[in-house]
């Protein structure tokens, strides 16, 4: 009889699943798309466009819709740049939190004001970043390209 050895060979640490990978990426870019035009329309539009898309918009301060505009486009922004060139990856799943806690925070005005239908797409949004957060945090994270040079440099 053959003996057969009982442990297995060394091998490189186990990346994430194709489909895991391939399924943030595509949250990443639904979340982005959706953030800039609404992160536009909050940020730049003139104010009476963005009060007939996003009726809310006529309560608070103006300035604090530009602002809100404003960090959702660069939510978006960082949401796919930083995991795309692979330089500082970790702000992905920073921006992803970010908008996460902007959707949290937005739930309750919403709630105030007895828009029900905003605080689905809040609660849809926010979990869906919080997905995009956890998955490029935990499951499946971009490594950075400076690292990736460096273990290669030293191998």
């Amino acid at each position: 009889m053959l003996a057969h050895s009982t442990t297995l060979p060394a091998t490189a640490p186990a990346r994430p699943a194709r489909a895991l990978n391939v399924t943030l990426w595509a949250g990443q870019l639904l979340l982005a798309a959706l953030f800039l035009l609404v992160g536009y329309t909050h940020a730049v539009a003139p104010i009476e466009v963005a009060i007939q898309r996003a009726p809310w918009v006529a309560g608070p301060p103006i300035a604090l819709v530009r602002f809100i505009g404003v960090a959702e486009l660069a939510g978006a922004i960082g949401l796919l740049l930083p995991a795309a060139t692979r330089v500082r990856p970790i702000l992905t799943p920073l921006a992803a939190f970010g908008l996460a806690t902007m959707m949290a925070l937005a739930i309750p005005f919403h709630l105030l004001r007895g828009e029900g239908s905003a605080v689905i797409i809040n609660l849809v949004l926010g979990a869906l970043a919080v997905l995009v957060a956890l998955g490029r945090t935990r499951w499946a994270p971009i490594a950075d390209r400076a690292a990736v040079t460096r273990s290669r440099g030293s191998a």
